[in-house]
């Protein structure tokens, strides 16, 4: 289980129990960049293949050929990666809430940073904002949890994270356009306890390494899209679920092509779901059906 940002291994914390219920070695990471995992400075220590280098030898640390992949967010971007590249290694993959070939997911004909550069002449644009190196970094000191409140409301389905349309690029911080929350947690989905550990770890290297691992990520993506550029549109031919929350304002920028591309792309797809009222924390929003689709796909193994 591969997460993305903001995430921890603590994102599958309804999954792991389940799926080691049902019989399966279940294993959640921190990836590289986030919790208790070492944090480099480098975007290129984010690229595809490192990151994919990392699951290949937790696969092989338990002494196994071949392991399924459920991935979220970047983690699902790495999920759809190694669907592909380590095909041999990989038994199915269960990427979540970001769907295969998505453009503003490195499926785009152009450099990934360029096509951003476009969306954020006409408003703030997150994925823009992340290329510059200390920006970000600068504006989230000191508010660390304030941040990741706000930023995991807005993603949640009772907020709304592209309300950043109403703000220019030109002197705008991420924070500026996360709305603060009508109350901190607990909400309905995550408890204080757990807000309170997500700070923990994310600030448990110093808070200048903070957000290392989700930064760099973004910033990796030029260099994801020029090594792999030979695969580009390949068809991803392991099992695959793909699972989405209807309400994920990801789900929403990639509009309807990505979906119907999927189908075309994606020859053994057993499943496209998208999870009534849940937003882009469906392993945590949705945990119940989430789970049985998890479960059902891997019984369908």
């Amino acid at each position: 289980m591969c997460h993305g940002y903001p995430g921890l291994w603590y994102s599958w914390r309804h999954q792991l129990p389940v799926l080691a219920a049902a019989g399966y070695r279940a294993v959640a990471l921190d990836m590289r960049g986030y919790g208790r995992s070492t944090r480099p400075l480098s975007s290129d220590e984010y690229s595809f293949d490192k990151t994919s280098a990392d699951v290949l030898a937790v696969i092989d640390h338990f002494g196994e050929d071949r392991a399924v992949l459920l991935g979220h967010d970047f983690g699902a971007n790495l999920a759809w990666h190694m669907g592909i590249h380590h095909r041999d290694r990989i038994r199915g993959i269960a990427p979540l809430c970001v769907p295969y070939d998505m453009e503003l997911a490195g499926g785009s004909d152009e450099l990934p940073s360029r096509l951003f550069a476009a969306i954020a002449e006409q408003h703030f644009f997150h994925m823009h904002y992340y290329q510059a190196v200390g920006v970000a970094e600068e504006d989230t000191r000191g508010r660390e949890r304030e941040f990741l409140v706000r930023l995991f409301w807005a993603l949640s389905a009772d907020g709304d994270l592209l309300d950043w349309q109403n703000f220019p690029s030109e002197g705008t911080r991420y924070l500026d356009v996360l709305a603060e929350p009508p109350r901190d947690p607990p909400w309905a989905w995550l408890s204080a306890a757990d807000m309170d550990f997500y700070l923990q770890e994310y600030l448990a290297a110093g808070p200048e390494l903070a957000f290392a691992g989700g930064i760099n990520s973004y910033r990796a993506m030029d260099r994801n899209w020029t090594l792999f550029r030979d695969a580009a549109h390949a068809p991803v031919e392991v099992p695959t679920l793909f699972v989405g929350g209807a309400e994920d304002p990801v789900v929403k920028l990639a509009g309807d092509q990505p979906f119907r591309l999927m189908r075309e792309r994606v020859p053994d797809l057993r499943g496209l779901e998208l999870l009534p009222a849940a937003g882009h924390f469906i392993q945590q929003e949705a945990p119940r059906a989430l789970n049985r689709l998890l479960l059902g796909f891997l019984d369908s193994l």
